[in-house]
């Protein structure tokens, strides 16, 4: 096994699911870098299916494409983490759940972090910023592609490479929930992470809310307002056909 702080990182989950969330608090922990969405590396790994035989010519084959990619995106991370004074990198950027073999080709040893959010939730936080054809084409399927393939992966893999955490669990008990997760990260607890907002991130204005120190409803950083949101009967009826029995299995 390799030593935690060469292992890289991934959050995965459905969008919307607090994985920017998750992003910031592990950015906050003094060994660990947790960058903005690259969204790249998936485009840098094809290039060898679209212009292989180029490629081919200078005598680099798939395996060897792959090496090099892995390469260039780990050292890419690790330029951002040292000059920031870190030393391992996560990666959090959602679609990259759809590409998990291939993240598990480029980085044997990595670490997947699952966030899981209800489903409804989900659909609601998708209407509010993306309109409503965004939210049913979520209910209707998104959800329960994203969870279904990363379970199914993830669930095939040694436990220390695989966590599955709950946005729930993450907004309503914060400091135990990211207690477990850093101990199968192998990393020390440190209670900066629960004041990730007092904390330097690269964050654009989509994202600037979630640094925020307060809501009103809530007494910090981390607020519950965002769970149970609820959502129309049209789409709760496509959520309830789309996830199947999903939404079931995971106790919402």
């Amino acid at each position: 096994m390799s030593q935690p702080e060469c292992r890289p990182i991934f959050i995965i989950g459905c969008p919307r699911s607090g994985t920017t969330l998750l992003r910031l608090m592990l950015d906050s922990h003094p060994h660990i870098s947790c960058g903005p969405e690259s969204h790249f590396l998936t485009d840098l790994a094809s290039l060898v299916d679209r212009h292989g035989e180029r490629i081919g010519r200078f005598g680099v084959d798939k395996d060897q494409w792959y090496e090099k990619t892995a390469h260039f995106f780990h050292t890419f991370h690790m330029a951002y983490a040292q000059q920031r004074g870190k030393r391992r990198w996560a990666e959090k950027t959602p679609k990259y759940t759809r590409h998990l073999a291939l993240i598990n080709q480029l980085f044997p040893d990595c670490q997947l972090i699952h966030m899981i959010r209800n489903g409804r939730d989900v659909v609601s936080s998708y209407h509010k910023r993306w309109g409503y054809l965004s939210a049913v084409k979520t209910a209707a399927y998104r959800w329960r592609e994203y969870i279904t393939l990363a379970r199914d992966f993830g669930q095939a893999l040694p436990k220390d490479r695989y966590f599955e955490l709950r946005y729930e669990d993450l907004v309503s008990d914060t400091e135990m929930t990211l207690r477990g997760m850093f101990e199968f990260l192998q990393e020390p607890w440190v209670p900066d992470v629960l004041h990730y907002q007092d904390a330097p991130h690269d964050v654009n204005d989509l994202y600037a809310t979630s640094t925020q120190a307060f809501r009103n409803d809530s007494p910090g950083a981390v607020y519950t307002s965002r769970i149970d949101k609820g959502i129309d009967p049209f789409l709760k009826t496509v959520m309830r056909i789309g996830s199947g029995r999903l939404l079931q299995e995971l106790g919402y």
